[in-house]
C-alpha cells in the first residue's frame, strides 16, 4: 500500500502549499481529511501528479474547517465519489456533500471502506467543553496496522485501544497524523509515549496538532521510529 501526503504544516518541497489540518492519499484511490483551503489542495494534487478521476472515496475524520473545507473543492472536481462521514455530523454538512453530488456513507462502527482499509468509525470526545465524533482510518496489512488520525479529540491512546480491540492479532506498526497533545504537559505526554509503548506501536509520526514539545517527547523516545511527515513524502507498506 502506498500513502502520499497531500496537506499538513510541513513541506519537502517549498512550491507545496503547507496549512492547518491534514490530506493524507490512500492507493492514488483515497483522500483521509482535506486540509484547510480547497484551491491549497487542488493545487498540491496537481503538482503531485495525482489524478483526481481516479479516487473513489473520500474519508473524513471529524467536522472541523481544517479537515473539511477542501472536500467541497473535489466533489466539485468529482462527482458520485463516496464520503465517509460520521453519523452524527451535522445536517448542513450532510446536505451540502448531497447538494454538490457526493455519496455519503456513515461510519458509526468498523466499516469496509476498499480491501484492507477500514473507518474506525465514529468513537466519542470532547473539544472546548463540547460533544464531538471522530474517526480514524485502518490500513490492514498482512499482520500490521497503519493507522491514519486527524485530530485525535477522542484521544490517541483510546483510539490505539479501540483499534486493537478490534484487530487482537495485528501489530501496531505506525501511526502518524495529529494526536492533539498541544495542551498536555510533559508529565501528561510521557505517559501517553509510555502507553504506545505498551500497546506495541512500532513507529510513530506525530503532525498537525499534536504539539512541538509532544513531538520533541515522541523523538527522544522513539529515535530513529520517529518519522517526519511532510507534504509531498510518500511511504510505502509491503506485506
Amino acid at each position: 500500500m502506498r500513502v502520499k501526503v497531500l496537506f499538513d504544516k510541513e513541506t519537502c518541497d517549498k512550491k507545496l502549499h503547507t496549512g492547518w489540518g491534514v490530506s493524507f492519499l490512500v492507493n492514488d484511490e483515497i483522500i483521509f481529511d482535506t486540509g484547510e483551503k480547497g484551491e491549497w489542495l487542488l493545487e498540491n494534487i496537481d503538482k503531485l501528479k495525482v489524478d483526481i478521476d481516479e479516487l473513489k472515496s473520500v474519508v473524513i475524520s471529524h467536522q472541523h474547517w481544517d479537515h473539511t473545507n477542501g472536500l467541497w473543492a473535489l466533489l466539485e472536481k468529482k462527482k458520485n465519489i463516496k464520503v465517509y462521514i460520521c453519523p452524527d455530523f451535522s445536517q448542513e454538512f450532510k446536505d451540502k456533500i448531497n447538494n454538490l453530488g457526493g455519496k455519503i456513507v456513515e461510519c458509526k462502527d468498523f466499516v469496509k471502506v476498499d480491501d484492507n482499509i477500514f473507518s474506525t468509525g465514529q468513537i466519542e470526545g470532547f473539544y472546548e467543553g463540547g460533544y464531538l465524533l471522530e474517526q480514524a482510518l485502518v490500513l490492514k496489512i498482512k499482520d500490521n496496522l497503519v493507522v491514519m488520525t486527524g485530530c485525535s479529540h477522542p484521544g490517541i491512546v483510546k483510539i490505539l485501544k479501540i483499534i486493537k480491540n478490534k484487530f487482537i492479532k495485528e501489530k501496531v506498526y505506525f501511526v502518524f497524523g495529529g494526536f492533539h497533545l498541544m495542551d498536555k504537559d510533559n508529565r501528561e505526554i510521557k505517559i501517553i509515549v509510555e502507553m504506545f509503548k505498551e500497546i506495541g506501536v512500532e513507529k510513530v509520526g506525530p503532525t498537525h496538532c499534536t504539539g512541538y514539545d509532544a513531538q520533541s517527547v515522541f523523538k527522544e523516545a522513539y529515535k530513529d521510529n520517529f518519522i517526519f511527515v511532510k507534504v509531498g513524502e510518500e511511504f510505502r507498506f509491503s506485506a
